[in-house]
């Protein structure tokens, strides 16, 4: 039976959209493979090759429709300040106006989808549904891959009315008239204008985030952009963590580490790439799920060699977006392999490698079920979720930060997540390569002020003595000629390795004026020609440059006024103190 609550809500939206017909989606493999075969008659899909990727398909999207809009997303909340400096604010008042009022006849001549999902496992206390209402049979598609989707979202609502509410539409998918509108006290979204991941699969950031955040305030756990990792060692003891890292800053290719010969009786255990939901155990420590069940991530820079486990994953059942088109049908992106001789494009243009362009878009995503990772956890479904042991908070930048270092303490982890920064990347629209703040790489994600964020961060430390330890990593420092010193991919599970040993109470290292940083004789080198040079400017933490850190630190910060957790300001005279 389906509540009466989401019906009534249904046909509310009905009345204004206007649809030509209602199809309620079921979940099921009949429904899917239908879809499918809709959109390829209808040219919004092209069929791949289907001896060397089953069942996968390429969407190209509209030019300008390639990544997330965070200039057009909005917190929709009664008083601005309660948005905060960091999101762009709209009242609900003028949302129902402006954004409201491009809803009327949006789906004329149109399908509209009722897509049920639920967040999180089946049976667990941490899931939630979520219904989203689409005129897109693309995001019908990859719902089906990231969510649980159908009926056994109508199943775990029951008669309840607890379920967040979206609405999305196509629209004409003019970027004038393009808007992600978040109401976090009524618990809805509205998103037109746009087909892209971000902006139309209701339930990855704008749910699971941006309203869940709020949710998590008000109930007492952390909804984050996090990975969650199980680390095996040789003697079958299993260590969990979670990272937090702005899109397109390795999050995936960690989340799916393949460990390097030198180190190969480890196993790196895939519970979640992307979003994390994290409540308290009955045992004080903090347990996590990974309330998706398919990976959205970034194609070009994929390869055989830095994430295979990805290529494995998404080599059947996969919907792919914006990436190139070889003449044997198959996919192609940068950094994949050599390129083809010849291709089409990410907009379907002839190709080649003198062209003087990219073949694939730099946002181009691959939507592939998380089952067919082959490292997936054998616990990444389980109901209670797996308990963390250590945070990882980490970016690319190319000089300030070490390659690791540890927090003193639950406050100081929470200084060194606020104040993290990052350099941009394509995976939102705007400049390239220019540094910003990203406090926990939750910046275009929390759905309310930031600076009660953080002090929801630091109320969350004080219901426990069983935190996990907090950790900043950077595999991207660079040299004077801009050469990577650390080779990334695999061979950072040599700092996870310190990392575990840390928190199991070994790991040798040295105090400095923002953490503990490893002694050079405490990484396991074991097999890697690093020098004893390279390793020493990994870990060198330069006085000088960290005082500019700290201004540009205090300078974000501002912003937030007297909203701003002291515990922080704290935190940020004691490190101008301990760099003299």
């Amino acid at each position: 039976m389906i509540s009466r609550i989401l019906t009534d809500w249904v046909e509310d939206v009905a009345q204004v959209t206007q649809p030509d017909r209602i199809v309620w989606c079921d979940g099921s493999e009949d429904e899917y493979h239908a879809l499918i075969e809709q959109m390829l008659r209808e040219g919004t899909l092209l069929r791949l090759n289907e001896q060397k990727y089953p069942n996968c398909y390429l969407h190209r999207s509209h030019p300008t429709d390639v990544a997330r809009t965070e200039h057009l997303t909005f917190i929709c909340t009664p008083k601005p300040e309660d948005a905060g400096p960091t999101n762009n604010w709209m009242s609900p008042e003028e949302a129902r106006e402006r954004v409201g009022s491009l809803f009327r006849g949006c789906m004329r001549g149109r399908t509209m989808y009722v897509v049920p999902y639920l967040m999180g496992p089946p049976g667990s206390p941490f899931s939630e549904v979520g219904v989203e209402v689409t005129d897109s049979p693309y995001v019908v598609a990859n719902m089906r891959i990231m969510t649980r989707m159908g009926t056994i979202a109508l199943e775990h609502l029951g008669n309840s009315d607890r379920f967040v509410r979206g609405l999305h539409s196509l629209g004409d998918l003019s970027p004038e008239r393009r808007y992600i509108c978040h109401f976090p006290e009524e618990r809805m979204i509205w998103s037109i204008g746009s087909g892209y991941g971000g902006n139309a699969l209701l339930g990855k950031k704008c749910h699971s985030l941006r309203i869940a955040s709020v949710e998590a305030r008000d109930e007492g756990w952390l909804a984050e952009h996090m990975l969650i990792i199980g680390v095996e060692d040789p003697e079958g003891r299993v260590t969990y963590l979670a990272g937090a890292f702005p899109s397109a800053c390795g999050k995936t290719n960690l989340a799916m580490l393949v460990p390097p010969p030198a180190l190969s009786r480890y196993k790196v255990w895939t519970v979640g790439d992307d979003i994390a939901w994290l409540r308290f155990g009955p045992d004080g420590r903090l347990w996590a799920v990974n309330p998706e069940t398919g990976f959205f991530g970034v194609a070009p820079g994929t390869s055989m060699r830095t994430n295979p486990n990805a290529m494995i994953a998404l080599s059947r059942n996969s919907i792919f977006t914006n990436v190139a088109l070889t003449l044997d049908g198959t996919p192609w992106w940068e950094g994949m392999s050599d390129p083809p001789e010849y291709a089409y494009d990410w907009q379907g243009r002839p190709w080649t490698p003198t062209s003087g362009r990219p073949a694939a878009h730099p946002n181009a995503r691959y939507t592939a079920p998380a089952r067919q990772c082959p490292s997936i956890s054998p616990h990444w479904e389980d109901p209670q979720g797996v308990p963390i042991s250590a945070i990882l908070f980490g970016g690319r930048r190319a000089r300030v930060a070490p390659l690791v270092y540890e927090a003193f303490d639950w406050t100081h982890g929470v200084f060194v997540g606020a104040s993290m920064a990052s350099e941009t990347t394509a995976a939102a629209t705007g400049k390239v390569g220019v540094v910003r703040r990203d406090p926990m790489a939750m910046l275009p994600f929390c759905g309310y002020n930031m600076a009660d964020y953080f002090r929801h961060w630091l109320r969350m430390g004080a219901r426990s003595s069983k935190m996990p330890r907090i950790f900043h990593v950077n595999w991207f420092r660079t040299d004077a000629s801009g050469r990577f010193l650390w080779p990334g991919f695999g061979e950072n599970l040599r700092v996870l390795k310190w990392i575990i040993e840390r928190v199991n109470g070994g790991g040798e290292a040295e105090e400095t004026p923002i953490g503990y940083v490893p002694t050079p004789d405490a990484l396991d080198l074991d097999g890697l020609a690093l020098s004893k040079e390279t390793l020493r400017e990994l870990l060198r933490v330069d006085p000088h440059d960290w005082r500019r850190e700290a201004e540009a630190i205090a300078e974000f910060f501002h912003q937030f006024g007297d909203r701003l957790p002291e515990e922080l300001w704290h935190e940020h005279r004691r490190l101008v103190r301990r760099l003299g």
